[in-house]
C-alpha cells in the first residue's frame, strides 16, 4: 500500500492513493481489459477498506450513479470504465452532468502508450470524443503526473461551476513503477481557475435600489442556488424583501412549495400562477439560472416589462439569452449573504412588505383560479394523485425521476428538500433515474430513495435492477404506467396529427412482477384508487428494493403546457378548478404571512 508514505508504486497505485487523498470512498464503475491494473490495485484497497467500489451492470448506468451520489450529497462523484465501448457508454451521463452542471471524475483505461493511434483493440479517442461535454480532460502519459492530474481534476471540477473532468490512464501507465509524492490541491496553481472579484459596494446599492422600486418582483431560481447550497439565505431573502419565488426544473427544492411565498416551478410544464407571474412581473432576480428554452418559452415575450437582475457563478451565462440591467458574477449564497450583511451595516430601511401586498394578493387569486389539478374520476388511477400522495407520505425522501410526462407531474406535485430532487434536465436523459437512485441510496444509506419512472424510461437501464439486488439497496421503483412514450404520445396528439409513431410500449414490455421478482425484489401493482393508499403505504415501509407497478390512464396530457414558439402567459390545458377534483397549494395561508 501507499498510504502516507512515498516509495516505489505502480501507477495504479498512485491513482487509489491520490483518490483517496482527495476525499473519495465511494467508486462506481465496470471493469474491462485496458483498466484491469487499475481494479488489480483497488482489490487491495477495498480489502483494507480503505474505498468501496460499486459493480454497476453497465457504464451508463454507472456514470449516472455517480451522478446521484454527486447531486444529493453535494460530494464530487467518482466513475471507472474500461477503453474503447466501456468508455464511449460513459458519454450520455458525462453529457446529463456537464448540462446540469455536476461535478464528476471519470477516470477511463486506455491501450497503452504504444498502441495509442494503430487503431488497437477496443482502442477509441474518448479524450476527443468528450471534449465538448467536459470542463476539461487529461491523458496521463507519465506515472509521475498521476497525482497531480488528479487532485486537479477534482479542483476543476467544483471550483467555479461544477462539472465532469475525464481522466485516460494508458493500460502500461497503471503498471509502470516510480516514486510516488503526493500532490494535494493546496499545492496547485492553475491559471484558467481564477478567483471570483470581490462584489462593489456600488453593485448592491443597485440591487437595493432596483427592489424598492418595484412592486411586482419575483426571484427565478435555478440550479446554481441549489449547487451553492443557498437554501437558506434565499428564503431569508425572499421573506425580507417579500418576493415570491418561483423555481426551474433544477433548482426545486430551494423553498417549501407550501409556503405562501412559492410559486412551484415556471415554464413549459409550469404552474399556470408561475407563468403568470413571470409574464406581469416588472424585477425579474434571477439566481443561479440559465434562462433556458424549456423556462422562457418565447425568449423574447419572456418576462418583457421587467428590468433583470443576473446573479450566476459563471459569466459566460450573464447576458447570454437576456441582457440584464445589473449583472453579478458570484457564488449565489456568497453573493446573497453578503448583500445581507451591506444592509444591515448600512441599515437601509425596507418598505416592501406593502409595497408588494396587491402583487401577493394577484398570485393568490391565481393559485386559487389555476391550482395543480388531478383528473377526475372515481375508479381510475392518475399520476398526479399518485405522485401527490406519495409526497404526503415521504416528505423528507430523496426523488429521483426519469424524464418525460411522469418527470413533469413529479415536479408538479412532489414537495422536496434541497437535494433531495435528482432529474436531468438539461439533456433530458431517459433511463436516468433508476441509477442515479443507487448513486443516492449509496450516499445516504439509511434515508428513503425513491424513483419516479416512466415504463418508457424504466427500460432504458433496467439492468441496474441487479446492482440493487447484489447490494441489497433499499430503492423504491415507481413506474407510471401508461403503456406509451407519454410526452412524444402528447407532442403527436398536439402537434402531429394524432399520427403516432412508434411511441406505444405495450408489446414487448415486460411483467414487472415477474421481472422484479427475478431480480429478488418485491414486485406490487396498483390498479385502482381504492387501493392507492394501502399499498403506497406498503410500498414506502418495506424493508427492501421494491417495484411498485402503476397502471394509469393511457391517455392523460400533461397541463398546463407552453407550446413551443410561444410565450409563458399562452398555456393550453388551463382548466379552472370548479370543473375538476383539485389539489391546491398555498392558497389558505394568510397573503401578509411570512
Amino acid at each position: 500500500m501507499c498510504v502516507s508514505v512515498s516509495n516505489f508504486v505502480s501507477g495504479a497505485c498512485s491513482l487509489m492513493d491520490s483518490l483517496v487523498r482527495n476525499g473519495v470512498f465511494h467508486i462506481f464503475g465496470y471493469p474491462g481489459g485496458a483498466i484491469l491494473p487499475i481494479y488489480d490495485e483497488l482489490f487491495r484497497w477495498e480489502e483494507k477498506k480503505l474505498i468501496q467500489h460499486i459493480l454497476c451492470r453497465h457504464e451508463q448506468g454507472a456514470v449516472h450513479a455517480a451522478d446521484g451520489y454527486s447531486r444529493s450529497s453535494g460530494k464530487t462523484g467518482v466513475c471507472f470504465a474500461t477503453s474503447g465501448p466501456g468508455a464511449t457508454n460513459l458519454v450520455t451521463g458525462i453529457a446529463t452532468a456537464q448540462m446540469d452542471s455536476i461535478p464528476l471524475v471519470l477516470i477511463t483505461g486506455q491501450v497503452a502508450r504504444p498502441f495509442i493511434g494503430t487503431d488497437a483493440f477496443q482502442e477509441v479517442d474518448i479524450f476527443g470524443i468528450t471534449l465538448p461535454i467536459v470542463k476539461h480532460s487529461y491523458v496521463v502519459r507519465d506515472p509521475q503526473d498521476m497525482s497531480r492530474i488528479v487532485s486537479e481534476a477534482f479542483y476543476i471540477a467544483n471550483h467555479g461551476r461544477p462539472g465532469p473532468v475525464l481522466i485516460d490512464i494508458p493500460k502500461d501507465v497503471g503498471l509502470e513503477q516510480f516514486y510516488y509524492s503526493f500532490v494535494p490541491k493546496v499545492n496547485l496553481t492553475l491559471l484558467g481557475c481564477k478567483h471570483l472579484k470581490p462584489i462593489k459596494e456600488k453593485h448592491f446599492s443597485k440591487l437595493f435600489e432596483l427592489i424598492q422600486q418595484s412592486s411586482q418582483p419575483l426571484l427565478y431560481v435555478g440550479g446554481g442556488a441549489i449547487a451553492s447550497n443557498a437554501s437558506n439565505i434565499i428564503i431569508q431573502f425572499a421573506k425580507l424583501f417579500q418576493i415570491p419565488i418561483t423555481t426551474t426544473l433544477m433548482g426545486k427544492g430551494i423553498i417549501d412549495e407550501n409556503n405562501l411565498l412559492s410559486l412551484g416551478m415556471l415554464g413549459m410544464h409550469g404552474t399556470a400562477y408561475a407563468n403568470f407571474a413571470v409574464s406581469e412581473c416588472d424585477l425579474l432576480i434571477a439566481l443561479g439560472a440559465r434562462f433556458d428554452d424549456r423556462v422562457t418559452g418565447k425568449l423574447d415575450e419572456f418576462a418583457c416589462n421587467a428590468q433583470v437582475i443576473h446573479i450566476d457563478i459563471d459569466s459566460a451565462e450573464v447576458g447570454k439569452n437576456r441582457i440584464p440591467q445589473l449583472a453579478i458574477v458570484g457564488d449565489v449564497n456568497y453573493v446573497i449573504t453578503q448583500f445581507l450583511m451591506y444592509l444591515k451595516n448600512s441599515k437601509k430601511i425596507i418598505n416592501n412588505n406593502e409595497q408588494t401586498s396587491s402583487w401577493k394578493q394577484r398570485i393568490c387569486v391565481w393559485k386559487k383560479q389555476y391550482p395543480l389539478l388531478v383528473p377526475k374520476n372515481v375508479n381510475l388511477l392518475s399520476a398526479q394523485e399518485i405522485l401527490y400522495t406519495i409526497s404526503t407520505l415521504e416528505p423528507t425522501a430523496y426523488y429521483t425521476t426519469d424524464v418525460g410526462q411522469h418527470q413533469m407531474w413529479a415536479a408538479q406535485f412532489l414537495n422536496v428538500l434541497p437535494r433531495h430532487w435528482m432529474s436531468s434536465s438539461g439533456l433530458g436523459t431517459m433511463g436516468y433515474g433508476l441509477p442515479a437512485a443507487i448513486g443516492v441510496q449509496v450516499a445516504h444509506p439509511d434515508q428513503k430513495v425513491i424513483c419516479i419512472s416512466g415504463d418508457a424510461s424504466f427500460q432504458m437501464n433496467l439492468q441496474e435492477l441487479g446492482t440493487i439486488s447484489q447490494y441489497n439497496l433499499p430503492v423504491k421503483i415507481l413506474v407510471i404506467n401508461n403503456k406509451w412514450q407519454g410526452m412524444v404520445r402528447q407532442w403527436q396528439e398536439a402537434f402531429y396529427g394524432e399520427r403516432y409513431s412508434h411511441s406505444n410500449m405495450e408489446k414487448g414490455s415486460p411483467n414487472l412482477i415477474k421481472l422484479a421478482q427475478s431480480f429478488g425484489l418485491l414486485g406490487l401493482e396498483i390498479e385502482s384508487r381504492k387501493d392507492l393508499k394501502e399499498i403506497l403505504k406498503l410500498f414506502c415501509d418495506y424493508n427492501g428494493p421494491v417495484i411498485l407497478n402503476c397502471n394509469v390512464k393511457e391517455q392523460e396530457n400533461c397541463y398546463p403546457m407552453v407550446a413551443p414558439g410561444k410565450s409563458n402567459s399562452q398555456m393550453i390545458g388551463l382548466v379552472k378548478q370548479s370543473s375538476i377534483l383539485s389539489i391546491e397549494k398555498n392558497i389558505n395561508i394568510s397573503v401578509n404571512s411570512k
